[in-house]
């Protein structure tokens, strides 16, 4: 009887944690700020674990403008142009304001990299030619920085579909 309820209240325990985190997700798909960030070049596909495009922003190479990389998770602050495209603007330092058209994202380091959280885009078997001219990665990000990738763009800011929810 008591086994049967520590395992009843265990997956109970885990249902309650992944409602919690899907309707976090979805508040941040409903309510977030679109955000382009251009996307840096890397190898599009990966054939050993299906099909998907692993993902690598132009804003996470910046020892390749001469700027250094954090140590420990924080924002970064982005100024949006007319496009809604992020630029780099700096690593936000806690109790600083945002100008006006600035947003921060949230990110990790991880084995010594900047990320942002969404490093891979899956897409369906058979379609990788439709994201193949992709450019910029559309996340919805909310004003403390949580983002959640919603799909990818081209050159011309266009969509090219969204990501599977």
């Amino acid at each position: 009887m008591k086994r049967g309820a520590v395992i009843f209240g265990g997956l109970a325990l885990v249902f309650v944690a992944l409602a919690f985190l899907v309707v976090q997700k979805e508040t941040v798909l409903a309510r977030g700020q679109p955000v382009l960030l251009r996307l840096a070049p890397v190898d599009p596909r990966s054939l050993i674990q299906g099909d998907y495009m692993v993902l690598d922003y132009a804003i996470n190479q910046g020892w390749r403008e001469g700027r250094e990389q954090p140590q420990e998770d924080g924002n970064v602050v982005v100024r949006l142009d007319e496009h809604n495209v992020g630029e780099f603007v700096r690593y936000e330092t806690p109790g600083t304001p945002l100008a006006p058209g600035e947003v921060r994202v949230r990110f990790r380091i991880r084995n010594s990299q900047m990320r942002l959280g969404a490093e891979a885009f899956f897409f369906q078997e058979g379609h990788a030619e439709r994201y193949a001219n992709a450019r910029f990665g559309e996340l919805r990000v909310m004003e403390n920085g949580t983002s959640v990738l919603v799909g990818l763009r081209d050159e011309n800011y266009q969509p090219l579909g969204s990501a599977i929810r």
